[in-house]
Order: structure tokens, then sequence, then C-alpha cells
């Protein structure tokens, strides 16, 4: 075994054929798996112009390469498409149990092409693949409709716990910033992948296999996962740590001069409070986007942010969580505003529908996590929309004969809640607002285009740039623009990676923040080092958080080599991680899409006047063009048939 089974699970909606293709193994061993070979596979299958939300585009649900081959934190999928809300690639990363529960179906991927005629779910277990009929799970919310099927698998004797991955109404409503949900609420939410599944009618994908999976050298890959397991359980936080002290945290993350630290400190973090420890540490070095990334924490000062305490949260919290292969577990499940429980609100969340909208009221941050998570909207998405509205209302450009009367005042709660609502029924000014800022903006009109915070057309991450200019390098590159887990010098200064890969430049000293900002070699290499290394990590199913506790802790490469069976040096395996970065490039190109634009604030041109980050701006176009020079040069020259070995007629040969 070696990570892989060497078969794709291809499935035509429209007919209802169900076929396993073997793409061979030269594509595996030029693009290895997960959404690295599903953007090969992609590129062949949507043709140049296709509808995002037509019967040409595909929805592929890839498992990592070592997910199930005994690596700890390789546990994640990815849904690769052409994505409606940018019109170019689009992928979203998800943890939970869906992966291995495609892995264990006998499939390196599952891809949906064509739009069934009704309603269907896709089923697999001891009976094998199969479509049936999901239209009475039509109009449900996605918590609801994993139930029901989770229900419906026990009464009908499923001898296997089955991973259910759903969407909500706003996937079946086509909003452009809905996502798909897995184990009850965590959602690989950007994208729109959600609109892409609900255009084809497919509410609902439930697997349970017993295949087994493993690794080509499963005794070295069992020395490693112990080794790092051993890191991470070493480190404890001292008992009396409380949340507030994570403030001196984040000044210290904000100095003018950067301290090289070991990253396996942070794990003691995420297993206390999960990604929320950044609700104190972000706000306070300018991190966290406020008042739509046109405030500061001059504006959400410490009696406000005291409100959304990492403290608070978990004491809401009923138990921790894990993705599977997970040995950090940041997660956990608290109460839910409706009753039972729910995901707890990440950092992202709690900044989305906090100090972005100058919302102080823990209460509504979890109404909104609920109501996002039931919906299937992408909360970042939401809330972004939401600030851009309430800039539109403060400055004039939507009326009360425009909302219906509502008032979007800044940090108003029942503004909030009931704006978030009419978004997800896609009533009145909720229709309006429900596909994102992008078409928002353009509905509106009226100058409404200076509010509309976007890299792309896709809202940004909840980190401010102007604070670790990398960020807003991957907002501005990445040909998923505004993702906030690509790459960021807070990222590569606790990665060690540059203890592996010869070209990453080395951070073993202090040094000026202001570096940060200059268009420079440096900075270049560590934006492609991150970027390229981020589609292997998706290749294997590997976990960002993973990364940010160190390479020097957490064998990466090593791991790829015990479960792929390669020998490749770290340098050889990142030359294939830029490749697959200029192949999703290569797909905008070919439909049409440009270098995204970026709004000005995400690079200073419009700068904070007050605040941690007043004044700051970078360069970010010359540091951009920086970086796609780097990034190329990395993937080494071009080769002929980036799709690998693929006979013709098809997508490898069917069985």
């Amino acid at each position: 075994m070696d990570g892989k089974s060497g078969v794709i699970a291809f499935v035509d909606l429209s007919t209802g054929v169900i076929e396993e293709r073997k793409p061979g193994d030269a594509l595996y061993e030029r693009w290895i798996g997960g959404a690295m070979l599903g953007a090969a596979l992609l590129a062949e299958l949507i043709p140049a112009g296709a509808d995002p939300l037509g019967p040409d585009n595909a929805l592929a649900f890839m498992p990592g390469r070592l997910t199930g081959a005994g690596s700890l934190m390789t546990g994640r999928w990815t849904v690769c498409t052409k994505s409606p809300l940018t019109g170019g690639w689009g992928d979203a990363n998800c943890g939970g149990t869906l992966a291995p529960a495609i892995k264990r179906c006998g499939w390196d991927g599952l891809i949906f092409t064509g739009i069934a005629p009704k309603p269907v779910a896709f089923v697999c277990d001891e009976r094998g693949p199969r479509l049936e009929d999901a239209s009475g799970l039509w109009g449900l919310d996605a918590v609801e409709t994993e139930a029901r099927v989770a229900a419906a698998w026990n009464a009908g004797g499923g001898k296997l716990k089955p991973a259910i991955a759903t969407i909500g109404t706003a996937g079946e409503k086509l909003s452009l910033i809905s996502g798909i949900s897995n184990d009850g609420g965590r959602y690989a939410a950007r994208s729109g992948v959600g609109a892409v599944m609900g255009s084809k009618r497919l509410k609902a994908v439930a697997l349970a296999g017993s295949k087994p999976v493993g690794a080509a050298d499963p005794e070295t890959m069992k020395a490693l996962s112990a080794a790092y397991a051993a890191a991470v359980n070493g480190v404890k936080l001292p008992g009396f740590l409380r949340g507030r002290a994570l403030t001196l945290m984040g000044r210290l993350l904000g100095m003018k001069t950067v301290l090289p630290l070991d990253g396996i400190l942070v794990a003691g973090i995420f297993r206390r409070w999960g990604t929320i420890y950044n609700n104190m540490a972000g706000i306070v070095n300018g991190d966290s986007p406020v008042k739509n990334w046109a405030g500061s924490v001059k504006d959400f000062g410490p009696a406000r942010y005291a409100k959304l305490d990492p403290d608070r949260i978990v004491a809401r919290e009923r138990k921790k969580y894990r993705c599977y292969s997970c040995v950090l577990g940041c997660g956990g499940e608290v109460d839910a505003p409706s009753g039972g429980l729910m995901h707890k609100p990440e950092y992202e969340t709690c900044c989305a529908f906090g100090p972005l909208l100058l919302n102080d009221d823990l209460d509504t941050v979890f109404v909104c996590n609920e109501l996002c998570n039931r919906a299937g909207l992408d909360t970042i998405s939401a809330g972004s929309t939401i600030a851009f509205a309430m800039e539109c209302w403060e400055k004039g450009m939507l009326t009360r004969a425009d909302t219906g009367g509502l008032a979007l005042e800044w940090g108003d709660p029942k503004a909030i809640v009931a704006l978030l609502k009419l978004m997800i029924a896609r009533e009145g000014i909720g229709d309006i607002l429900a596909d994102g800022v992008a078409k928002a903006a353009e509905r509106i009109g009226r100058g409404s285009s200076g509010c509309a915070v976007l890299a792309g057309a896709q809202e940004p991450g909840m980190h401010d740039g102007r604070m670790d200019p990398i960020m807003s390098i991957s907002y501005a590159a990445d040909p998923t623009p505004g993702r906030h887990t690509v790459g960021a010098g807070a990222y590569y200064n606790v990665s060690k990676i540059w203890e592996f890969v010869s070209w990453a430049p080395r951070v073993t000293r202090p040094y000026r923040k202001a570096k940060e900002y200059e268009d420079s070699e440096d900075e270049a290499l560590k934006a492609a080092a991150l970027s390229a290394f981020k589609q292997l990590l998706d290749a294997a199913g590997g976990c960002l958080f993973a990364l940010t506790t160190g390479l020097n802790h957490w064998r990466f490469f090593d791991m790829l080599n015990a479960g792929t069976g390669a020998a490749l040096s770290p340098d050889e395996w990142m030359a294939k991680g830029a490749a697959a970065q200029k192949l999703r490039r290569d797909f905008n190109a070919a439909h049409g899409l440009s270098r995204a634009a970026w709004h000005p604030r995400l690079s200073g041109e419009e700068a904070l006047e007050r605040g941690p980050l007043a004044g700051r701006s970078l360069p970010l176009a010359a540091m951009v063009r920086r970086f796609e020079r780097t990034i190329a040069e990395k993937a080494g020259p071009a080769k002929a048939g980036a799709g690998g070995s693929a006979p013709a007629g098809g997508v490898g040969s069917a069985q």
C-alpha cells in the first residue's frame, strides 16, 4: 500500500451512471493526490467557459493522499470545482470524518458531473455506490439533513456508521457564498462550492466503506507519528493562564522586532482554546479587521473585545472535538442557541460577526454561527457582506426604502441577525446580498464598490495584510483569492521550513518587522515557499495547524516519503507544489480570469488613520509580481501534458 487505491469514482448525475476509473500511476507520481490530483483531473474535465452552475462543471471531493496512511494531522478533504463566486478555480478545505470515509470506499476521489433531474443523495455502503431519491430532504437545513440521513441509515440496518456531507437551504438557493457541511456543521465553506452542489441537485453524500488504506513504510510512519504526538503532548499550559493574557501575546507579535519562536508552543494554545485565542491576540496588534477594514482597536477597545474573551466561549463548551488523525484537538461543541449542541464559533466567525461589525454581543455571534451552519453560508463572506451593507447604510448608499425599513446601524445585534436571516431566505434586501459583496455592489451601484473589500470577487479572511504583508500577497495572488490559509509571515516564522527546503530564507535571529513591508527577494521566497507547501498540504490531506507547530516536529516531508514509497528530497516535493500552483493559475487563464484585483484597504493604499496599523502600507502590486516570478521559477520548466497520462476519450480507463 502507498496511500492510494489508484481509483477515482465518477458520477454522472444527469444519467445516473457511476464509473470507477484508474488515472494511472504517472498522474499520481506527478500530482500526488488530494487537491493537486483534483486540479489535474478537473483541468481536463471542465471546458473553458463552462457555466459554474451548469452541467459542464464538475464537483470533486478529494481526500488527502496520506489520509488513512497512519500519519497524524492528515485527515482533511478538499472540494474542487469552478467557482461560481470568482469564475475561476475554486476549492474549499475541511476536516472531520469524510476524508477517511472516501478512502475506505476504495477511492482517491469522488467526482460529480451533470445535473440530476431531481434531488438525490449519493450513497456507498456494503451494497456498493448508488444514487437515491432525496426529494424529502430538499428544503431542510444542513444539520437536520445529516440527522435524517443518519437516522434512515440506522433504520435500514447499516452496519457501519456513515460520514455524511450535506448542503443547507443556502446551497439549494444557489447562494454564491454557500458551502458544504459534514459532521454537523464543519464546513468546506469558501469559493461557493455549496452553490455548485445545489445546482447539481445533490443534497447529500453518505459513505461507509471498510477497504483498508495504508502506507508504503508503515513502521517509519508509526515512528514519525509517535514522535509528533509526544512533542504535542509535552506542551502544557499553566492552569492559571486565562484568555485575557492572550493580549500580551498579540502585542508581542505586533512588536517592531520579530522574534523567532518554536511553533510547538502553539499546541497548548490550540488545545485549550482553538482558533478563538485570536479573539484577544489579534485585536490588539491590528490583525483583526474592524468596521469593514476601516477601523481599529480604537473603535473596538478593551471593554468591548473583552466580551469576546475565548474563556467565555470555552465556558459553554460541552466536549472537545478532533478531526480524524488529529492530536491537537482544537475543535469543540457548545450549547446551541436553539438547543442541543453545535460546533463552537471559530475565530474567523467571531471576528466576522464581531469587530468587523462593531458587535460585542457574544450571544449574537453564537446565533449567527448556528444560522450559517444550518443554512450553509460561509461565515467569513456572510459577515463581510453585512459589514459592506452597514458601511453603505452609514454613507447613505442604502436607505430604509432599500432595506424594508431595517436600520443597519453598526454593532446592532438585532439588525445583524435580521439581515442574516433575510440573506438566508433570499428575501428583500437579503436577496441582493445573498451572493456576497461583489454581486451586492454590482446590484446596488451608487458608488458602493468603494465599500466592497474584496480580493478578486471573494471576501478576504479575517487577518489584515497591513499587519502581515504575506497574507495580502496570498489574498491577491492565489488562484482562489482572499484565502487566509495559504500564506502569512506568522506561519512562515514558526514553520522552520528553511531547515528542509534549500531555497527558503532562514529566520533564526530577530529582525525588524519593517523588512516585511519591502518588495524583496526574501519576502517573495517566503510567500512562494508557503504557497508551494500549501499545495502539498492539500494533496496530502494535511492540517495548516500542524505546519504552525513546526516542521521540525511534524516531519511532513518524511511522512510523504513513508506514505507514498517515494524517496524525494523536500526541494523535489516543493517543486511539485509550485507546479500545482501554476496548474491552478493556468485553469484561471483558460477560463478568462486574470490576476485578482484587491481593495486598497488590503494594501494600505487606503491607510488607517489610527490604531496599531496607522499609516501602514505595502507595495502590493510589486510584491505580487515578484512572487509570481518566484513561484514560476520554483515550478521548473513547463512539461507537456499537465493532466498526466490519461488516455484519449476520458480521464483514466473505466473499470
